[in-house]
């Protein structure tokens, strides 16, 4: 505001010349085009658009963190989100094309098993930290048409999984880096979605990174009544866009009381002046009449 930097919010402030820096955000028509569609062949209408580690965001990170400085890791199915919060404003976004569904197919060909096989290895044994895995752990999978059963060996299926967790966290780190913000972030790392339930991965994050880490869960917009299931990283995205659908709605049902009370006030104030001419105007004649000026 008038060549006055740091003004976070200008509203009410008089001023000539307003500025800002904006961090903008695009994304392919195609890939919005295909989510409309999607959205509206189940009977729904799209209302907003909104970055995923943004709703992300909503869920898992408090204003304290956002404030202090913090970089939230949002590990999905196709993609690793990246969105890095300072003195509450977003400074830098990226997007990795790994997630968690890179995993499942490096295990598919790494250890030559199915892909639902390969899926429930990764959820139910597999590691981030292969050393964290006893070499002497084998689990059992049925063999395909009375073939016999093939042995996995958790300490092998760990280092598959490690090897390309570490591509990711240091794909994510760099992001960190080219941001600026490296050395401001007292927040640390959070990390989210369903990526974020593997085992050991804080730990491996906290090793390559050097930075506090912790698993973000959306348990702080959630009541004792909801479903256990739902508090899970895995539904932190949606977590957050119902948080900033009570958000909008709190805001409409405060800008409507604040134009009832502006309308009351109008409607008092009409009012008021109304009987105060009548009151002046009667005080009028009857002096008027006291004098013998007015005749009826």
């Amino acid at each position: 505001m008038d060549y006055e930097e740091g003004i976070k919010d200008p509203v009410g402030m008089s001023g000539v010349r307003l500025e800002a820096d904006f961090h903008v955000i695009t994304a392919q028509t195609s890939a919005i085009n295909n989510i409309n569609k999607c959205v509206r062949r189940g009977g729904l209408e799209i209302d907003d658009l909104i970055l995923e580690p943004l709703a992300s965001s909503l869920a898992v990170l408090s204003e304290e963190e956002k404030e202090a400085g913090v970089c939230l890791i949002d590990i999905g199915g196709g993609t690793t989100d990246i969105a890095i919060f300072f003195n509450n404003i977003i400074r830098h976004t990226a997007v990795i094309p790994f997630g968690g569904n890179i995993l499942t197919t490096d295990i598919q060909n790494g250890l030559q098993v199915m892909s639902k096989q390969a899926e429930q290895l990764k959820t139910r044994f597999g590691k981030a930290i292969a050393e964290e895995a006893s070499p002497n752990e084998v689990v059992s999978i049925p063999g395909i048409r009375n073939r016999t059963a093939k042995e996995i060996s958790v300490k092998n299926l760990s280092s598959i999984i490690q090897a390309r967790m570490e591509e990711i966290i240091e794909m994510a780190h760099v992001e960190i880096i080219n941001s600026g913000y490296e050395n401001r972030l007292a927040g640390g790392i959070v990390i989210t979605g369903g990526g974020s339930q593997l085992s050991n991965l804080k730990q491996l994050v906290e090793y390559m990174t050097g930075m506090d880490t912790r698993i973000g869960y959306p348990n702080e917009h959630l009541g004792r009544g909801k479903v256990e299931a739902v508090k899970s990283p895995m539904y932190a995205t949606a977590v957050g866009l119902g948080s900033l659908d009570e958000r909008d709605d709190a805001r409409r049902v405060d800008n409507k009381d604040v134009k009832v009370k502006q309308t009351v006030k109008v409607k008092k104030s009409l009012t008021s002046d109304f009987f105060t001419n009548i009151l002046n105007k009667t005080k009028g004649l009857l002096i008027d009449d006291l004098d013998g000026k007015n005749e009826y």
